[in-house]
């Protein structure tokens, strides 16, 4: 579900209070080992995290999306686009959540969590430190030729 809000403080501040605790608990460990370059705000109805345009070489209309926290209908969602740069970074990712013992539920970049508890926190943390923005950038516009 998109939100209105305008600010990710916001955003947290309008979901239910059973879901605000996983969202800013989600939050405050992608904020901790989001590497430097990234931005915080909100991102197509989203907490977003990604690099702005004024940082972009090439020319794009919107940013370039690298992380996302949401809450939606039936679930709360972490979408970790740098994921999609290849297979190996899925099967490190689907590797490594098997290996904690925590059910997966995912789809190509988004991984779905009904309570705090079934989600690695340690992994997540892992994955958004993964990469740097100007890989992220290197990769869009080498997916642009």
């Amino acid at each position: 579900m998109q939100s209105d809000a305008t600010t990710p403080q916001e955003y947290i501040v309008s979901l239910p209070e059973d879901r605000r605790e996983a969202i800013s608990t989600v939050r405050e460990v992608i904020l901790a080992n989001l590497p430097a370059g990234y931005v915080e705000g909100m991102f197509y109805g989203m907490i977003g995290y990604f690099v702005p345009l004024d940082r972009i070489p090439m020319k794009t209309k919107i940013p370039l999306g690298y992380v996302a926290l949401a809450s939606q209908k039936n679930y709360m969602a972490i979408y970790l686009m740098s994921k999609c740069f290849s297979d190996d970074g899925d099967d490190w990712f689907r590797n490594e959540y098997k290996a904690t013992g925590k059910r997966l539920d995912m789809g190509k970049g988004c991984v779905r969590f009904r309570r705090l508890e079934d989600l690695p926190l340690d992994l997540v943390a892992r994955a958004v430190a993964a990469v740097p923005y100007e890989d992220l950038i290197a990769h869009y516009e080498a997916s642009q030729t």
